[in-house]
C-alpha cells in the first residue's frame, strides 16, 4: 500500500472530533429596565457615560443604551464602568447584547415593474424596489416619471468638473461633444487626466447619475438615461474668475442645465463666492441662455457638515440663480456631512455613514462604483430630475423649475428638529429645503405649468444707522415694507427669494449668529456659529439668501437678529458693529399659481370680529371692505382648508373662513391651515393661531408656564412648563432632550456630562457619576438589601460581595491579578507600591521559580538554569571561569572586562558567556 493511502485510512479511523461550540460575540449596546420613566432612563445613560437609543419597541421602562468607547465586537464581556450602571438603584436588570445569527427565510419578491440588464441596477436602491421584501426608498418616484414616457430626451446637461470620460462604455452613446469643452487646456476635449490614484473622477462619475445609457449591460442607469451629457474639464488645474465665467458660459443657447459639485473649501472658515466675471455669466445665463428661458444651475450644498460650516457662507449655492440641493441618508437622517442653511430648496438620498448605503455610478477607466457620496451625488440627480421636467414642457424658465421643486417637494420621513409650515402653509427645513424631491409629481405639474408671473425686485429697506455688537447679546433691528406697493414695475406681493445684504465689521466672525423673521413670522436662520471661523474680517457687503418665505407675503414687518456669543479665545470686550444691512425682496405681482384670477373681488376676507378691534383698525378695515360691485365672482373650486363660507379664489389665503385655523393677520394676510406652525397654538374657539411665548417652539396658550417644547436655545422646564435659557438649582440640562430634568434626589447639583462635577447630598458620596449612601470601611452598598453589606475578609473596601469586588485588600493581603489573596503565587512576589497601603502580587524574571524583594533577586530558578548570585543562568561553564586552552585563563577574562566596559552585560549573551564579570557588576 501507497504511504499516502495509508495516511487517508488511518484518518478515516479516527473519530470524528466534535465541533468547539461558537463563543458569544458582544456588542457595545445594552438593553436597561430602569424604574422612573423616559426621564430616569436619559438621566442614567447620560451620568454613566451612555447614549440613550429610546424605549425598546413597546416594551414599558425597557431602553436601549449605546456606549462608544466599548469595543463594537468582542468575545468577551464588558466589566468594568458598567457595574456602576449595574448598581443603580433605579436599573432593575440590565443585559449586554450579544450577536445573533439569523437567516432569511424569504423566496424571491415579484420581479419589478422596469427591469434593465445594467449589472449594477439592482443596488440602484434610490431609485426603485427590486425585491419588496427588503427596505428600500423610493419615494423620488423615478421609474414612475419613466413610465410616463420621460426618458430626458432632447435635453442637454453638461457637468462642470474635472472632466468626464467620453469613451465610457455607459456614456459614449449619449456623450454631445457640442456640450463639452477643456478649459484647463483649451481645447475641445474634457477627458480627465489619467493617475494612478484615479484623483480627476468625480466629473464621470456624477455625469453618469444623469445620463448613463440603460439597457446595454454596463454599468447603471442614468435618470435621463436618453439626454445628452458633456463635460467642462474646469477643476484640474488653477481655478480662477476667468476658468469659472468661461466654465459657467459655455454655449448657453445649446446647453439647458449646467451640474456643479464642488465649491470654496467647506472648511467651516471660508467666506467666498463667484467672482465680478462669474456673476456676470451667472446674469447672462439666466437672462440669455436657452433663448430667454434662462440657464438652470445646479448646485451642491457642500459637505463641510463635520466641520460646523454653514451654506450661507457659500456665495454659489446661496445665490437666487442656483438650484441649492442637500442630501439625506437612506434612513432620512442628517449624514455627517450636510450644511444646514436657508438657502437649499430640496433634497435627496446619498451616503450616510460608512456602514449605511452610498450611490453606485460609473467611473474612470471604463469601470463602475458603489462608493459615490456625498451631496456630490444630490446635485447630478435633480439635474437628471428637471431633464425629465424639460421634456416634459420644454418652455419651461429657470424660475419656473424652482417653483415646481418647491411645489413638489415632500418631507416624507426626513428627519429634522426644525420642520415649521411657513405662511404660505409649505413645510420647509434648514436641513433639507422642502423635503425630497418627486420625479413623478414634478413632469406631472411640468406638462401643465403656465409661465410664472414676472418676476419682480424690491428694495424693501436700507438702514445705514450703525450699532454696536456687545458680547452674549443680541442686536434686533426691524423695518417695516409695504414691498414697492406704489410701483408698479417692482412691487413684490408673492415672495420667492429673500436676500439680506449686510456689512459687519467683528474681531472674530464665527461667534455670530443672524435670524430673519418674516411679516408671517417664519424664521430664517441666515448662519450659525462657526467654531472654525477665526477671521476678524467680518462681513462686507456679503448676501445671506433665504427660500423659507416662498409664497408668503412680502409687506409688513421684517426683524433682523444678530447674536454675539463669544468663544473663549477671544477677549468679550471687543465688540462688533453692524454698520449697514438692506432687504432685497424677489416675487411676483400676482400668484404664481393663480395668474388668471388677479380680478376676483378683493373685499372678500377671512371673517374678523368687527367688535373686537380697535377703531383704528376697524377703520382700515373698513377701508378695505370697499367693493366695486360689477367685479365677477369666482366659481371654482376651494382650497380644501376653506370654510362653509366659501373662498374667492383656489388657494388657502382666499377662503372666507377657516374649517381649522386661519395664521396671520389683517396687516400680513391670511391663510387657512390645517395645524398651527411652530411658535403658534390653535386657539379652537376662534379658530385662529395664535404667537407662543417667547422662547416657546410648541404650547397650549400664551402663558409662561404654557410651553410643550422649546426653541433652539432653551430648555424645558417640566415641572413649571416654562422655556429657560439655564436650568435652576437641583435641575440639569439634557442636551439631547433640551429638557431640564430634576437631579437624583441624592445629589445637591448634577451635569448631564458625567466627566462633570456631582455634588452629593451629606452622607451621601461620589462614586462614579453618581452618589451612593456612605458606608463604613470594610462595608458596601447593596442595591438588593438597600443597606451596607460587609465586604469579602480579603478586602479593606469594596463594591459587592466578592472576592473579586474589591478595591483595597485588607491587612496582610496582596492584590494578585484583581483578587486579594493572603499569599502570592509561585513565580510572584509581593511589592510595595507607592500610594497603595498594600502590596501587589509582581512575577518574577522569566528565568525564576521563586524570588525576594525584587524581580531579579532569584532565589530558586527554573529547570535549566543555575542559580548565581542572586541570578538564574543557562547551564553553560562561564568563559570567564575557566581557562582558555589556547591562551590561559586570563584571556577570557580580559575580553569579558571589555564587556563589561562597554556595558554589554545587559545583553543575554555575554550574560550567559561572562556570567562571573557580568553578575558582579550587578
Amino acid at each position: 500500500m501507497r504511504p499516502s493511502a495509508a495516511w487517508l485510512l488511518l484518518l478515516l479511523a479516527l473519530p470524528a472530533c466534535p465541533a468547539e461550540p461558537s463563543r458569544p460575540v458582544y456588542t457595545n449596546h445594552w438593553a436597561v429596565q430602569v424604574l422612573g420613566g423616559p426621564g430616569e432612563a436619559a438621566r442614567l445613560a447620560s451620568a454613566y457615560g451612555y447614549v440613550n437609543l429610546g424605549q425598546i419597541g413597546n416594551l414599558e421602562n425597557y431602553y436601549h443604551f449605546h456606549h462608544s468607547r466599548t469595543i463594537r465586537r468582542s468575545t468577551l464581556s464588558s466589566r468594568g464602568r458598567h457595574n456602576f450602571l449595574r448598581m443603580d438603584p433605579k436599573v432593575k436588570w440590565l443585559q449586554q447584547q450579544e450577536v445573533k445569527r439569523r437567516v432569511k427565510r424569504y423566496v424571491r419578491g415579484d420581479p419589478p415593474l422596469i427591469h434593465f440588464n445594467d449589472p449594477m441596477w439592482s443596488k440602484m436602491w434610490y431609485m426603485h424596489c427590486g425585491d419588496k421584501n427588503n427596505h428600500c426608498r423610493s419615494e423620488m418616484n423615478i421609474p414612475a416619471a419613466w413610465q410616463r414616457g420621460y426618458t430626458g430626451k432632447n435635453v442637454v446637461v453638461t457637468i462642470l468638473d474635472d472632466g468626464i470620460e467620453t469613451s465610457h462604455p455607459d456614456l459614449i452613446q449619449n456623450y454631445d461633444p457640442q456640450a463639452s469643452y477643456d478649459v484647463n487646456d483649451n481645447d475641445c476635449d474634457p477627458s480627465p487626466r489619467y493617475d494612478a490614484s484615479n484623483e480627476n473622477k468625480h466629473g464621470t462619475r456624477c455625469a453618469g447619475q444623469v445620463a448613463a445609457k440603460a439597457n446595454n449591460s454596463n454599468c447603471i442607469v442614468g435618470i435621463a438615461y436618453n439626454a445628452r451629457i458633456g463635460g467642462v474639464r474646469m477643476l484640474d488645474g488653477d481655478v480662477t474668475d476667468v476658468v469659472e465665467a468661461k466654465s459657467l458660459g459655455i454655449r448657453p443657447d445649446y446647453i439647458d442645465i449646467y451640474s456643479a459639485s464642488w465649491g470654496p473649501d467647506d472648511d467651516g472658515k471660508t467666506v467666498d463666492g463667484p467672482g465680478e466675471l462669474a456673476k456676470q455669466a451667472f446674469e447672462y445665463g439666466i437672462k440669455k441662455g436657452r433663448k430667454g428661458l434662462g440657464s438652470i444651475f445646479v448646485w451642491a450644498s457642500g459637505n463641510g457638515g463635520r466641520e460646523g460650516d454653514y451654506c450661507s457662507c457659500d456665495g454659489y449655492t446661496n445665490s437666487i440663480y442656483t438650484i441649492s440641493i442637500s442630501s439625506s441618508t437612506d434612513s432620512g437622517l442628517k449624514p455627517w456631512y450636510l450644511e444646514e442653511c436657508a438657502s437649499t430648496l430640496a433634497t435627496t438620498y446619498s451616503s450616510g455613514a460608512f456602514y449605511e448605503q452610498k450611490i453606485v455610478t460609473t467611473d474612470l477607466r471604463h469601470g463602475c462604483t458603489e462608493g459615490h457620496t456625498g451631496t456630490s451625488v444630490s446635485a447630478p440627480i435633480v439635474t437628471g430630475i428637471i431633464a425629465l421636467a424639460l421634456e416634459a414642457n420644454p418652455s419651461l424658465t429657470w424660475r419656473d423649475v424652482q417653483h415646481l421643486i418647491v411645489k413638489t417637494s415632500r418631507p416624507l420621513h426626513l428627519k429634522a428638529n426644525d420642520w415649521k409650515i411657513n405662511g404660505a402653509g409649505r413645510k420647509v427645513s434648514h436641513l433639507y429645503g422642502y423635503g425630497l424631491v418627486n420625479a413623478e409629481a414634478i413632469v406631472m405639474e411640468a406638462k401643465k405649468w403656465k409661465k410664472a408671473p414676472t418676476q419682480h425686485i424690491c428694495i424693501g429697506s436700507s438702514d445705514r444707522i450703525p450699532r454696536d455688537i456687545h458680547a452674549d447679546q443680541t442686536v434686533c433691528t426691524t423695518t417695516v415694507t409695504n414691498a414697492c406697493a406704489n410701483h408698479y414695475d417692482q412691487r413684490v406681493v408673492y415672495l420667492e427669494h429673500v436676500i439680506v445684504r449686510v456689512s459687519i465689521e467683528h474681531p472674530r466672525r464665527g461667534d455670530l449668529q443672524i435670524n430673519l423673521t418674516s411679516p408671517s413670522g417664519t424664521e430664517s436662520q441666515l448662519l450659525a456659529r462657526r467654531v472654525f471661523d477665526i477671521s476678524n474680517e467680518g462681513f462686507k457687503n456679503w448676501e445671506f439668501m433665504t427660500v423659507h418665505c416662498w409664497g408668503e407675503k412680502a409687506e409688513g414687518e421684517w426683524t433682523l437678529k444678530i447674536h454675539d456669543t463669544p468663544s473663549q479665545m477671544r477677549n468679550p470686550e471687543r465688540r462688533g458693529k453692524l454698520k449697514e444691512w438692506s432687504l432685497i425682496l424677489y416675487g411676483t405681482a400676482e400668484h404664481p399659481y393663480n395668474t388668471t384670477s388677479s380680478h376676483h373681488s378683493q373685499s372678500r376676507m377671512l371673517e374678523i370680529s368687527m367688535p373686537k378691534m380697535e377703531p383704528s383698525k376697524a377703520a382700515v378695515f373698513q377701508s378695505q371692505m370697499e367693493v366695486v360691485e360689477e367685479e365677477e365672482e369666482y366659481t371654482g373650486p376651494c382650497h380644501p382648508e376653506c370654510g362653509n363660507k366659501g373662498c374667492d379664489g383656489p388657494n388657502a389665503d382666499q377662503c372666507l373662513n377657516c374649517i381649522h385655523y386661519s395664521l396671520g393677520s389683517v396687516k400680513t394676510g391670511r391663510v387657512c391651515v390645517s395645524s398651527c406652525p411652530s411658535g403658534y397654538f390653535g386657539d379652537n374657539a376662534s379658530r385662529r393661531c395664535r404667537r407662543c411665548q417667547k422662547g416657546c417652539e410648541t404650547c397650549t396658550g400664551r402663558g409662561r408656564n404654557q410651553c410643550t417644547s422649546c426653541r433652539r436655545g432653551f430648555y424645558h422646564h417640566q415641572e413649571t412648563h416654562a422655556c429657560v435659557v439655564f436650568c435652576p438649582a437641583g435641575f440639569y440640562a439634557d442636551e439631547s432632550q433640551k429638557l431640564c430634568l430634576e437631579c437624583h434626589q441624592t445629589c445637591k447639583k448634577c451635569a448631564s456630562d458625567p466627566e462633570k462635577r456631582i455634588l452629593c447630598k451629606d452622607g451621601f458620596s461620589s462614586l462614579g457619576a453618581g452618589c451612593l449612601p456612605e458606608c463604613q470601611p470594610g462595608m458596601y452598598f447593596s442595591k438588593e438589601t438597600r443597606k451596607c453589606e460587609r465586604c469579602h475578609t480579603s478586602c479593606q473596601t469594596c463594591v459587592g460581595p466578592g472576592k473579586e469586588a474589591c478595591i483595597q485588600c485588607a491587612k496582610d493581603f496582596h492584590l494578585h491579578e484583581w483578587r486579594c489573596v493572603p499569599a502570592c503565587s509561585q513565580g510572584f512576589y509581593p511589592e510595595a507600591v507607592p500610594g497603595l497601603p498594600y502590596k501587589v502580587c509582581t512575577r518574577c524574571d522569566d528565568n525564576c521559580s521563586a524570588c525576594e524583594g525584587s524581580r531579579d533577586n532569584c532565589v530558586k530558578c527554573k529547570e535549566g538554569f543555575n542559580l548565581r548570585i542572586s541570578s538564574c543562568i543557562t547551564n553553560v561553564t562561564c568563559m570567564d571561569d575557566s581557562p582558555s586552552p589556547e591562551r590561559g585563563p586570563s584571556a577570557f577574562k580580559s575580553l569579558c572586562e571589555i564587556v563589561k566596559s562597554k556595558k554589554l552585560c545587559e545583553m543575554k549573551l555575554f550574560v550567559q558567556l561572562c556570567c562571573q564579570t557580568c553578575l558582579m557588576a550587578g
